[in-house]
């Protein structure tokens, strides 16, 4: 996950959609396993973010075999003790760590400067060493064609989303679920509660509670627990999911799933580490890639709903539908002032900026 990002993110973290290759001739792959290892930031629960990054590992076990052996560590703070960690991972000999938490970007760095040898990827991160590589998904893809269907289902127009921290990402899907939304019912309202932590199913929990008050019958959130949830379960509202399926805490409530998808990456990168070809490099992947995507429909969305949502998201992986692009009019803030010009699109350098709200948001960046 994340906490708050430097200014100079813009410059260090415009994506590239692959990692260049080495011209060198690679040597033969090992005839032993390859070491990987992850850290994680919360524990491993049944769904969230570190769940889908556990799935992802998994799905590198499968796809590897023998050729690969992991390890993981759960529950890792971003203080000190992530950095302890992360060098106990490279000191027994791991060949590839994977450390998935924006906090764990300083302690990443720190750590690699002592282990040349050592292949470090650092999830949602934005800054790269020879031995240090970070990607991320564009999870605002699957925050806009989630606000359609919220859009679509929603009787009061009003939906609730409860926010971590107030950083580029966190913005870039309210802006992108809001755009969603109004895509459908340009009279829809997204209301924002911020809590300033990742991971606190109380406070999470009481947050949604206090959103549906307020009037909104669908909630949306980016935090790392399935309080939300089961907050609208409770209440008989709906929600989007995020992360994971999360039909288990919300049977009745979920629309659908908002996933990102981690195996293929993995697997691509151990892969490289084995056959000497693992070069440093910045990745953000999204629908076109597979990384990702809108599934687990739940029972209250009606086919042509869904239909319509899947057909939006092919349109996405074709390139042919961008959040960011505007089409038919000017996008402006909540402010009423023109953020992208009708015609024009949002470059990555201008999306991992992003520190405005869009029409039809209510609240603030704080």
């Amino acid at each position: 996950m994340y906490k708050n990002l430097a200014a100079t993110l813009v410059a260090a973290c415009v994506a590239a959609s692959s990692f260049a290759q080495s011209s060198a001739t690679p040597p033969a792959p090992s005839p032993s396993p390859t070491k990987a290892a992850f850290v994680y930031v919360t524990p491993v629960l049944p769904a969230g973010w570190t769940r889908q990054h556990e799935e992802g590992r998994l799905q590198l076990e499968r796809a590897l075999g023998a050729q690969v052996q992991t390890v993981a560590v759960d529950n890792v703070p971003e203080s000190a003790d992530a950095e302890r960690v992360i060098r106990d991972l490279a000191a027994q000999g791991n060949d590839i760590i994977f450390t998935t938490s924006f906090g764990y970007m300083e302690p990443t760095l720190r750590v690699a400067q002592e282990f040349p040898n050592v292949k470090f990827e650092h999830i949602t991160g934005y800054k790269q060493t020879a031995n240090v590589a970070n990607a991320n998904a564009r999870y605002y893809e699957g925050r806009y064609l989630s606000g359609i269907a919220a859009g679509r289902m929603s009787e009061s127009g009003v939906a609730g989303f409860v926010a971590g921290f107030p950083i580029p990402e966190v913005v870039q899907g309210i802006n992108a679920f809001a755009l969603g939304m109004r895509s459908v019912n340009p009279k829809a309202q997204v209301k924002v509660i911020w809590l300033n932590a990742w991971f606190d199913p109380a406070r999470e929990r009481d947050a949604a509670m206090t959103l549906m008050d307020q009037g909104a019958d669908v909630l949306s959130f980016q935090v790392a627990s399935t309080a939300v949830m089961a907050a609208a379960q409770e209440r008989g509202k709906m929600a989007i999911a995020f992360h994971s399926d999360m039909r288990k805490d919300g049977p009745d409530a979920q629309l659908l799933a908002v996933t990102h998808h981690w195996g293929g990456y993995y697997s691509q990168r151990v892969q490289a580490v084995r056959n000497g070809k693992w070069t440093s490099g910045d990745v953000w992947g999204g629908v076109k890639e597979g990384m990702v995507k809108v599934e687990h429909f739940g029972p209250k969305l009606p086919k042509a709903v869904r239909e319509e949502v899947l057909a939006r998201q092919q349109e996405m992986a074709a390139g042919k539908l961008q959040p960011f692009r505007a089409v038919q009019a000017d996008i402006r803030d909540n402010q009423a002032q023109v953020r992208i010009p009708k015609g024009a699109q949002l470059s990555d350098a201008q999306l991992l900026q992003m520190d405005w709200l869009a029409e039809g948001v209510v609240g603030s960046i704080r």
